[in-house]
């Protein structure tokens, strides 16, 4: 937003002076290919419009006779001065610089708001007590600037939040300083930097804190597990990239899909050291009773070991009836009843009214068991991996499938930014040339050319501009 008193003049315009330093103070991209004219062109993709306010206007709004509209006042003030060029450069240029940067332009003319006399106390009059006309003026550029303002953004559609506004402002301010040219693509990749790093600790802290709150541990099954983890995995990766953008070659996206799978892992473990522990306690307190009366000796007698595997056996229902157990159940009752064979053994040779022959049976009968309980922890390990791995190539084609998604939309948005962009060019160098700007005919000509064969470039393959 511009502002002047009184009308737009020479003076008025020479003040913006700076405008038409910005295709020397600053470039749009890192390319060192990219010529001043190229440069320059790309600021309108992520310029905002151009708003020049005139306070305590002095004129009449009429052109040749007739009446015409702020807007239209401006567009007169801007039209170029025919001539030499040497004789009307420093005329033509801020105008000239103005159109090109700003293709969407517009004017509000202010009258004086009250009389001379009351302007010392103008902050404490009331509308009521204020020229009818300066309020209906300010009501009408209020109304524009809060219904037609546009969020700050940059290339692609990114919007400008206040924290973004501060990096941004520290990175020119750095290549400034040390006497470099301020540019926006590295600033926009610099941020990007600091974005994404953000949005990952953003997705990554959700993930955990949902799983929290979702897993009971321990889960009945492994599955029961990873659909938790699937669900909460699918919701960080969408606040990622909800919040990440310029994600060059998903660095930060591969960054979060190796973490998020750390932290599965992690949870996997608990799971895991949750239910053993679980097991352990109940196995303590339904067995507890049993290893007592081992050591009272109360099964060192004929026929004290089959009344041992019968209490053992009614033991071992009611551990399976206990609910809650985890997945680590059979792994944890098959350990604590590796780690009491001996005694089992001890207590078998110790009974009289058994044969060498009816030992000898019921030693292999436990081998057979053992071996029977090994085999099927290892298609449980098995299946577990199996699990892991479904589990894992889902993963993968969530990631892929919300990038590919965003990709896709950054895509769009950027071919019609562009498009836009390139059709208020085209039409502001068209209006320069008929205007008869002549010192820089050719260079217009030659401008129009590069622009049409953009646009129809843009408009028949979709291809992002670089």
């Amino acid at each position: 937003m511009w502002r002047s008193m009184g009308t737009i003049n020479q003076q008025a315009m020479d003040q913006l002076h700076f405008v038409t330093e910005l295709a020397h103070r600053i470039k749009s991209t890192s390319d060192p290919a990219c010529d001043e004219i190229e440069n320059s062109s790309e600021f309108v993709s992520f310029f905002p419009d151009f708003v020049w306010t005139v306070r305590d206007f002095t004129l009449e709004l009429e052109a040749d006779g007739n009446s015409i509209t702020s807007d239209e006042y401006l567009e007169i003030a801007l039209k170029p001065k025919k001539g030499k060029p040497e004789e009307v450069k420093m005329f033509n240029l801020p105008r000239q610089c103005i159109r090109q940067f700003f293709p969407r332009k517009k004017c509000f003319i202010f009258d004086r708001p009250t009389h001379r006399k009351k302007l010392a106390q103008l902050e404490k009059l009331h509308d009521n007590e204020l020229d009818p006309e300066f309020v209906g003026q300010v009501e009408s550029f209020c109304s524009y600037i809060f219904n037609n303002s546009n969020v700050k953004t940059l290339q692609g559609g990114i919007t400008v939040n206040g924290p973004r506004l501060e990096n941004l402002v520290l990175t020119y301010v750095e290549a400034i300083t040390s006497g470099d040219m301020p540019c926006m693509e590295n600033a926009v990749l610099a941020l990007a930097q600091i974005e994404n790093s953000a949005a990952v600790k953003r997705a990554l802290t959700y993930y955990e804190e949902t799983m929290i709150k979702k897993v009971q541990f321990p889960t009945e099954t492994l599955q029961d597990l990873l659909d938790i983890h699937a669900t909460c995995e699918k919701e960080a990766i969408e606040i990622f990239i909800k919040y990440s953008f310029k994600d060059v070659d998903q660095r930060f996206q591969k960054e979060l899909a190796s973490q998020l799978e750390a932290k599965r892992d992690a949870f996997c473990d608990q799971n895991v050291n949750e239910s053993a522990q679980r097991c352990r306690a109940l196995i303590k307190d339904i067995f507890g009773p049993l290893e007592e009366e081992v050591k009272k000796g109360t099964f060192s007698k004929p026929g004290g070991y089959g009344h041992f595997l019968k209490e053992n056996k009614e033991l071992k229902q009611k551990y399976y009836q206990q609910p809650r157990k985890g997945i680590q159940a059979e792994v944890t009752l098959q350990e604590y009843l590796k780690s009491k064979e001996d005694v089992n053994d001890a207590i078998l040779q110790a009974d009289q009214s058994l044969s060498t022959k009816e030992k000898d049976i019921e030693v292999e009968r436990l081998k057979s068991q053992a071996a029977q309980a090994a085999a099927k922890h290892l298609e449980e390990m098995q299946k577990k991996n199996e699990e892991m791995m479904k589990q894992q190539e889902k993963s993968h084609q969530e990631h892929i499938r919300q990038m590919t998604e965003k990709m896709e939309a950054e895509r769009k948005q950027l071919i019609a930014e562009q498009e836009k962009a390139l059709t208020l060019k085209l039409q502001e160098q068209k209006r320069l040339l008929k205007e008869g700007f002549e010192s820089e005919t050719q260079q217009l000509q030659h401008q129009i050319k590069n622009l049409e064969n953009k646009l129809n470039h843009t408009k028949t393959r979709g291809c992002i501009i670089c």
